[in-house]
């Protein structure tokens, strides 16, 4: 059997610190994985996550160099609540950070888990859209 604990210990000391108004606790529950684990998995993928969603953006050929602040923000968050491969890569990749026992109950609230994560996603992506505007135009020039 692999050593889940080492794995975790690792896994966890990549996270960044996040501040939160919500008290760590013992038990695992669905604000709890929020606040402990995707919120510092978010942020430190937050690069990568941004990369993204400006391939996708660029794959489907959206107009954000060429559209409005505002329209850029909606052509982006239309992206991410309608494509799915989008969203099953944003979610495996914030997924294999989790430690044994944060998988464990993401397995059995899959699809509680995935919504607030990609909720976490959009509002992230949301106020850094000039920064997947560049990205998008760094790809394609």
């Amino acid at each position: 059997m692999p050593d889940f604990d080492a794995t975790d210990n690792l896994l966890r000391q990549l996270r960044p610190a996040v501040t939160t108004d919500t008290p760590p606790s013992a038990a695992l529950s669905a604000d709890a994985l929020l606040h402990q684990a995707l919120r510092p998995i978010l942020k430190l993928l937050n690069l990568r996550l941004l990369q993204l969603v400006a391939d996708f953006a660029r794959d489907y050929r959206l107009p954000l160099l060429s559209a409005a602040p505002a329209d850029q923000a909606r052509l982006l968050d239309e992206l991410l609540r309608r494509n799915q491969r989008l969203q099953h890569t944003a979610v495996g990749m914030a997924t294999a950070l989790l430690t044994a026992p944060e998988y464990e109950y993401y397995r059995h609230h899959r699809a509680e888990v995935n919504r607030r994560l990609l909720e976490l996603l959009r509002q992230r992506v949301a106020t850094q859209v000039p920064a997947v505007v560049a990205l998008a135009a760094e790809a394609a020039a």
